[in-house]
């Protein structure tokens, strides 16, 4: 267990007792933990294979190659419609999950092996908007910067590449890619609020204009 994920436990509210008992099974396959996007992320050697979830609904473990995965008793699914590599299990009692614990250790170890095996996702393959290739770049140097985009939702990812895409020239593209990356790394769309003034979050309302008048 890493002390510094203990505080997300501690803070769970509705799902804490679902989360614990994840905890449990996923530690228990010898992965490394950590907080990454404000969630416990769980990795092999550095190679980020999980990461837990609380939702108004349920709670989830999300494997980020699970479009990879085998999936034989049907337990994997899309996070949304237009999701490529992440492929989330979401639970909503304790029983459910000691019931799975064998089929869920089976699932994560696949998960591990396929982390092993430097298997990778084709993120271009049946995707609705193509990846520009200055994003590709970036991904290229900085694997968690493409964890990071993946693991936003669908519509987060949409607008990010729509955004990109806009652009003309090449070198604009590629500026546009290294100005959203903070946001991204950060969990955040393109159009979310960071000032945390808004009403509408976390989308920006143009609350922000007013940290501005008062400067």
């Amino acid at each position: 267990m890493n002390p510094k994920v203990d505080q997300f436990f501690e803070d769970a509210r509705k799902w804490r007792a679902e989360l614990v008992a994840l905890r449990k099974i996923v530690l228990a396959c010898e992965l490394g933990e950590d907080l990454k996007w404000g969630s416990p992320c769980y990795a092999y050697k550095g190679g980020k294979v999980l990461i837990m979830g609380e939702l108004k609904d349920s709670c989830t473990l999300s494997f980020f190659k699970g479009a990879l995965m085998e999936d034989p008793q049907g337990l994997l699914k899309k996070p949304g419609e237009n999701t490529r590599a992440a492929r989330v299990i979401r639970f909503t009692n304790v029983e459910e999950i000691a019931e799975l614990e064998t089929i869920l250790k089976a699932y994560i170890n696949e998960a591990i092996e396929l982390e092993k095996a430097g298997s990778e996702v084709n993120l271009k393959e049946g995707s609705e908007l193509p990846v520009p290739e200055e994003l590709r770049m970036e991904f290229d140097e900085d694997p968690d910067f493409e964890v990071a985009f993946e693991a936003l939702t669908p519509g987060r990812q949409r607008a990010y590449l729509l955004h990109f895409a806009a652009a003309k020239q090449s070198q604009t593209r590629a500026s546009r890619v290294l100005v959203s990356k903070p946001r991204i790394l950060c969990g955040m769309g393109l159009n979310d609020c960071t000032c945390g003034l808004s009403k509408r979050m976390p989308a920006c309302d143009g609350s922000h204009r007013q940290l501005k008048k008062g400067t």
